[in-house]
């Protein structure tokens, strides 16, 4: 569906999808918070603005993502406080630049399922899936490339390896349960109301 940047309605629903981005990132039902690992529904409106609005939308609302992702590391977050800790430049490239990239390419691959012979439901499905997905690989890619030093010496091998892999498994499994249900049917939803 294409919109224009400058048309209200696209303006309207891209505000809307932020304020919700905005509750969701300063209340309980943002974050899911665990012994250690926060795992976040906030990928939902990111994936729904994606395939609904476009790449574009889709990077401005993982900008708004990860904007909101580096605040929750200024005493909000555990784990986010000691990457600031660490280093404050390093956990705002982990946080925000991560998601803008999850976004936009969550849209690009929506774009780009949609020339394909796929029914559009798939592709809903399909980028609504790659959202959370994405979201993982680039924050966990990001982490370890930017921290592992730390964390070796912090932790020692031994442990992060874990951490690593119960981080990937349990928050990536969840946030792509969550997204390929919900992001799916609200994507889907909102297609067919505002074709």
């Amino acid at each position: 569906m294409k919109k224009s940047v400058f048309s209200t309605k696209y303006l309207v629903e891209l505000a809307l999808l932020v304020a919700i981005i905005l509750l969701m990132a300063f209340t309980p039902i943002g974050y899911i918070k665990t012994a250690g690992l926060e795992i976040t529904l906030i990928v939902v409106p990111v994936a729904v603005g994606a395939v609904t609005l476009g790449p574009v939308a889709g990077a401005i609302l993982g900008g708004v993502f990860g904007i909101t992702s580096f605040i929750q590391c200024f005493g909000m977050s555990a784990f986010g406080t000691l990457l600031l800790g660490v280093n404050p430049f390093f956990t705002f490239l982990v946080c925000v630049p991560t998601r803008i990239l999850e976004g936009w390419l969550t849209g690009l691959i929506f774009d780009g399922l949609k020339k394909t012979k796929l029914p559009s439901g798939a592709s809903v499905t399909i980028a609504n899936l790659c959202c959370p997905l994405l979201n993982t690989a680039f924050f966990m890619g990001t982490l370890v490339t930017l921290f592992a030093g730390t964390m070796r010496e912090q932790f020692g091998m031994t442990k992060v390896i874990p951490f690593i892999a119960a981080f990937v498994g349990i928050n990536g499994l969840i946030e792509a349960a969550v997204c390929f249900v919900l992001g799916a049917a609200i994507s889907a939803a909102l297609r067919k109301a505002l074709r």
